[in-house]
């Protein structure tokens, strides 16, 4: 039996609304978009970082070997008791800091020069061509940038062996030698990150406002002044940052120097990351190992708090002084 149109109207309007029409209401919450956009990156986070840290931490209380064939064995803090009591560990924690130091420190100077050699040059001559040879070296991987340098360095056939037989000199075994194997790494690696510094530099550089320069030039201020007052004050965060990311990065370096000297001669350039390569994959001493790991994320946690730390003090100061 036919119905009236107006009828037939009346229950149209009345239906509910079909999928997509409530789909598309649901997107447009302001609330549902975003988090629907999270899930996939906090699925990937906890998959791939948190389960593996809270296994690491885990496999830390127990002494475990993949070579034994026997269960693991709970001994609470007896790996990072061990850990603390080896002097292998204290050494190479101490070439650790001391590359660290180096190489960061280095990297920075080199950094800022270059940085403020480069800032507000857009007429210079060749500018685009410097900026990308500069920036090749830190998007080579370091296992190709060690092999690359591991032949510069050969003392029988590399290119700074053959320069000095060129001008009379003697060969120098750079990587063999224990007197310049820890510098000789030690330069590759300035080479290698010193772009990141410039970029941080010349990002940092970009965030001082125009105006605030043109009146410390107007003032007839110095350009240290300019660089303490102005420039620092207003990229300091971006240079904080970048150092932060470059001592993490040095503190865990490991790829480069094991492809250049593999740690050796001895141990001259056997860093914490390369003990600890050694002991998990090569002793297979799983629970030592994890304790180590989590001793050295840790200290890069304490890294991290004192850079924060040290970046927020002026503020801190200003809020505590009386108004």
């Amino acid at each position: 039996m036919d119905t009236a149109p107006g009828v037939s109207a009346t229950h149209a309007l009345s239906d509910p609304p079909g999928v997509g029409a409530r789909l598309a209401a649901l997107l447009q919450r302001r609330s549902v978009l975003p988090t629907l956009l999270l899930v996939p990156v906090l699925l990937f986070f906890i998959v791939w970082n948190t389960v593996p840290t809270l296994w690491l931490l885990g496999l830390s209380f127990y002494r475990f070997s993949l070579t034994s064939g026997r269960p693991p064995i709970f001994t609470g803090f007896g790996n990072f008791e061990s850990i603390l009591q080896d002097s292998e560990v204290w050494l190479a924690l101490s070439r650790t800091f001391l590359f660290v130091i180096l190489a960061v420190g280095i990297e920075t100077v080199l950094g800022l020069l270059l940085g403020l050699l480069f800032w507000n040059s857009q007429r210079l001559p060749g500018r685009r061509v410097a900026l990308t040879m500069l920036f090749t070296p830190m998007v080579l991987t370091p296992v190709a940038a060690g092999t690359f340098w591991r032949l510069i360095y050969d003392p029988t056939f590399g290119v700074l062996s053959a320069m000095l037989r060129g001008l009379g000199l003697p060969t120098v075994n750079f990587l063999g030698d224990a007197r310049t194997a820890f510098g000789s790494v030690l330069a590759v690696d300035v080479w290698m990150w010193t772009p990141f510094m410039v970029l941080m530099t010349l990002a940092a550089l970009a965030s001082v406002p125009k105006a605030e320069l043109e009146a410390a030039e107007i003032d007839r201020l110095s350009f240290l002044q300019r660089l303490r007052l102005v420039i620092l004050h207003h990229g300091k965060f971006i240079l904080m940052l970048g150092i932060l990311l470059r001592t993490i990065d040095a503190f865990k370096t490991m790829d480069l120097i094991y492809d250049m000297t593999f740690g050796g001669p001895g141990s001259t350039t056997q860093l914490v990351a390369i003990m600890l390569y050694r002991r998990a994959f090569e002793v297979f001493s799983m629970g030592w190992s994890s304790a180590l790991a989590v001793i050295l994320l840790l200290i890069s946690i304490a890294f991290t708090a004192t850079f924060i730390f040290v970046l927020h003090a002026r503020e801190r100061r200003k809020q505590d002084m009386p108004a």
